[in-house]
């Protein structure tokens, strides 16, 4: 199976509940555990301006591009603005798009350990999110003619509301978001499938609602689903609050991509969010749900 990762995304953002170093150390874990292989391993390049332009609007990119952001744009968007920072999220938003177009080119999953930036809005970004990546990778295989209809599972612990707000009007893009509802962001707009989970919900009751969505979901007939298999839901996240289980994730992983993988429909795996008080949990978290994506393939 195919991984895309550039090192380009450790991006220095100085001390910050994100730990951009996690995908360094996913996909060094995923290599000593022989989960993957050297050669498995694609490089991304950049998304180009004119890509990042098929979602964003020009006079937000003008302002990522040439430093120009407001102090208000900053603080909404919660990092540091520096030239690394947004060649290192324009790299990443390359990755979904080359994992998403190798996906759907050999209709098979492709991971990326990088990815799921569900924040960002056309003309802004929010809560770590410069670009929206997964909008981006959507239109681009729509405007290369690669697919017409979409799907989205983002099972971060944080809604999907750039997201779903770029596709509210959009038929032809399935976005489903299953989130814990009394947390970031305040204003959800709505999606295709909006669920909002109570605090500590658990495994049991997350993935009984979780079954459920699934078969909507894939009724849209997607020719391409890119799931959002956020670490964040984990019950020592310090984001969330939805208190599952390392075990109960997995499963959760094992049942998107399992359904996925019945349908025949291509599938790219991107990792969006995870900040658990122990970086190692969160980089086992995003290596499992690899693992479950290497098993389905291996079928």
């Amino acid at each position: 199976m195919h991984v895309v990762y550039s090192p380009h995304y450790r991006v220095d953002i100085g001390r910050h509940v994100f730990p951009t170093e996690k995908y360094r150390l996913v996909t060094a874990r995923l290599l000593e555990a022989r989960l993957v292989q050297p050669s498995d391993i694609l490089e991304p390049e950049p998304a180009s301006w004119e890509d990042l332009g098929l979602v964003h609007t020009d006079g937000y990119l003008a302002g990522l591009r040439d430093g120009t952001l407001s102090e208000d744009a900053i603080l909404q968007l919660e990092l540091p603005w520096s030239r690394e920072m947004v060649d290192g999220f324009r790299t990443m938003v390359g990755g979904t798009m080359l994992a998403a177009r190798r996906a759907v080119e050999d209709r098979t999953i492709v991971a990326h350990v990088g990815g799921g930036l569900h924040h960002a809005f056309p003309d802004h970004g929010e809560g770590f999110c410069p670009f929206n990546d997964v909008a981006v990778a959507v239109r681009v295989l729509q405007r290369d003619a690669l697919i017409d209809r979409a799907a989205i599972v983002d099972l971060d612990v944080h809604h999907g509301n750039g997201t779903a707000f770029i596709f509210e009007s959009d038929p032809r893009v399935f976005t489903f978001s299953m989130h814990q509802q009394h947390n970031y962001p305040l204003w959800k707009p709505r999606g295709s499938l909006d669920i909002g989970l109570a605090d500590g919900t658990g495994d049991a009751a997350f993935l009984e609602q979780l079954e459920r969505a699934l078969p909507a979901v894939m009724a849209s007939a997607p020719q391409c689903v890119v799931y959002l298999a956020g670490a964040d839901p984990y019950e020592q996240d310090q984001l969330g609050g939805l208190r599952l289980t390392r075990d109960g994730l997995r499963r959760r992983d094992r049942m998107v991509i399992e359904t996925v993988r019945r349908a025949g429909v291509p599938l790219a795996v991107v990792l969006a969010g995870g900040y658990a008080r122990r970086v190692e949990d969160t980089v086992a978290i995003h290596v499992a749900t690899i693992d479950e994506a290497r098993r389905a393939v291996s079928l």
